[in-house]
């Protein structure tokens, strides 16, 4: 019967990776999807530039035009061909409040015109005090880094106006060689050559100019235009295969997947829990072990398409967090099969996932070659996933605490399943601990053979060590009897806060230290400290009523 649910699970978990049929459904401009781009130090299919360059740009995959939601490869061609005034379009995200403020746009307005941003002259003069800035070598103020995010936009925007703003052209014999565009092809190759070539890509052009009606009509030419440019260089351009697996990944969307596997399981555990007639115990447990098994399934996409471990940004962590939130649950729930540990961590995994899904200005889920800090993929295979299991184990345990100060708060007599959650906690904190000292260790020793020294005080290794320190006072504390239960349950949350910290805030706050290839901008920080001021209330309202602080002040005044 525990087999037979479990599998039930795991169908569910394969029906919704089949549904929906329509992400396997062509369009009229899937034929040019898998064309090959040299771009950004590696070579891509022309959908993962679409992809790249419209999320850079515009903040999201998707634009909606005149009432009609486009995809980013329909919103790319019609950028690249220019066939509309683009100059006009409210296509450019600007988000940080404060510098709309300064620059005198509407606040509440997210997208502006390239015209409009190009004539504001207070965010140009923002824009010219922070190239003047780092040609000093100064820091930059938080306005500055977003204005400079701004330009790059609005650069990217304008260089793609272009039919050779991307490189589709293979040099003739040297793999690492650089490609050009199809009007540049005789910079490489003789006339003769490229002719065909030159007048294919103008039919392209001129078909995907005509309207849609003319669409249908794209396959055999972008065929023979693919065919054509591999045919120049046979051993530099890369197999199709290689671009149909990115294409696949790009549309399989195997991380969004994962978090719809882990809300439905974590709907199925509360069942499990609560409604005591449906046994969804193991159904639950299948459902989940099938999200899991879809996120690793991207991993290992990613990774074939990377060529390394995909931990080496900010958008990476946030997946990897999520995938180690769910995989240290499950281990600890096959062991313990107390029910709680996946109901704490789905809800963080799947917070998690949507996070990396859905903003992809702030995580930037492209991929680029490695800076030369990271290049040693020995240290960064094993350093970087080490310090993000960590901070999974304090994210889980964050979630059980959060489980323990519920039932404080609601059910205070639940003794029994207070002191569960409690052991329960202590051993994930352990786990945690465990981790943050192998990886503060271990980038340590990446650092004296990249930096030549083992520790230095820069942000990102102080705050690492900070909140190994915040999760080591309460173990000993609830070791030597110096906290109990409650204790134990409110330093697993008010501790996070300086993972938190170690984790965003270094990246988005400070952005200062060597750590800079995990800097970005763009972040919220009132909505992270609203809702960090919010979990702490929850926290302080739990102890008022755990302690009766209130009681105690009525009886006084009753006394009185």
């Amino acid at each position: 019967m525990k087999l037979l649910k479990f599998a039930i699970g795991l169908c569910l978990g394969l029906l919704l990776i089949v549904l929906p049929i329509s992400q396997f459904q062509p369009s009229a401009l899937d034929s040019l999807q898998t064309m090959t781009v040299q771009q950004g130090g590696r070579k891509k299919p022309l959908d993962t530039v679409a992809q790249e360059t419209v999320a850079k740009i515009h903040g999201a995959t998707t634009y909606k035009h005149d009432g009609v939601q486009e995809s980013a490869m329909e919103t790319f061609m019609s950028l690249w061909l220019n066939n509309r005034n683009w100059n006009e379009e409210p296509f450019v995200l600007v988000s940080y409040r404060p510098l709309k403020e300064l620059a005198g746009l509407d606040v509440e307005q997210k997208h502006f015109s390239f015209e409009t941003l190009m004539r504001n002259q207070p965010l140009g003069d923002v824009v010219r005090a922070a190239h003047r800035k780092q040609i000093d070598e100064e820091d930059l103020t938080r306005d500055e880094r977003e204005a400079l995010t701004i330009e790059d936009r609005l650069q990217l925007m304008l260089s793609m106006v272009n039919d050779d703003a991307i490189a589709i052209v293979p040099h003739p014999n040297d793999i690492k060689g650089k490609w050009v565009g199809i009007n540049e092809a005789q910079t490489l190759y003789d006339a003769e050559s490229v002719a065909p070539l030159l007048a294919n890509f103008a039919i392209i052009k001129q078909t995907i100019l005509s309207g849609t009606d003319h669409l249908p009509m794209l396959a055999p030419m972008a065929q023979s235009l693919k065919a054509g440019l591999a045919a120049l260089s046979p051993d530099v351009y890369p197999p199709d295969g290689v671009m149909r697996r990115e294409v696949f990944f790009n549309h399989f969307h195997p991380f969004a997947k994962a978090w719809q596997l882990y809300g439905i399981a974590f709907v199925l555990m509360l069942v499990a829990l609560w409604v005591q007639p449906f046994n969804l115990y193991w159904t639950a447990i299948g459902t989940f072990v099938a999200g899991v098994a879809v996120q690793n399934f991207g991993f290992w996409l990613r990774m074939q398409i990377a060529g390394r471990p995909p931990v080496t940004n900010m958008y990476e962590s946030v997946v990897w967090v999520g995938f180690g939130i769910a995989a240290i649950a499950l281990m600890f729930e096959l062991l313990h099969r107390s029910k709680y540990y996946l109901l704490a961590a789905a809800p963080l995994s799947v917070v998690c996932l949507i996070l990396a899904d859905s903003l992809p200005a702030v995580l930037d889920p492209s991929i680029s070659p490695l800076v030369p800090v990271l290049r040693d993929n020995f240290w960064l295979s094993i350093h970087v996933p080490t310090i993000a299991l960590s901070y999974a184990s304090f994210a889980l345990a964050l979630g059980l605490g959060h489980v323990a100060l519920g039932s404080y708060l609601f059910t205070p007599n639940a003794k029994s399943r207070i002191k569960l959650l409690s052991q329960l906690n202590y051993r994930v904190l352990q786990v945690g601990v465990l981790l943050l000292t192998a990886g503060i260790i271990l980038g340590g020793i990446w650092a004296h053979f990249s930096w030549g020294r083992f520790w230095g005080w820069d942000p990102k290794e102080t705050w690492a060590l900070i909140a190994l320190l915040c999760y080591l006072i309460p173990l000993h504390g609830r070791l030597v009897g110096w906290i109990g239960n409650f204790g134990i349950s409110v330093a697993s949350v008010v501790a996070f806060n300086a993972v938190l910290m170690a984790w965003y805030g270094v990246n988005f706050v400070l952005g200062t230290g060597l750590h800079s290839y995990g800097f970005g901008t763009g972040g919220s920080e009132l909505m992270i400290a609203g809702v960090v001021g919010l979990d702490l209330l929850f926290v302080l309202i739990t102890a008022i009523r755990h302690q009766g602080w209130l009681s105690g002040m009525q009886t006084a005044e009753t006394r009185t």
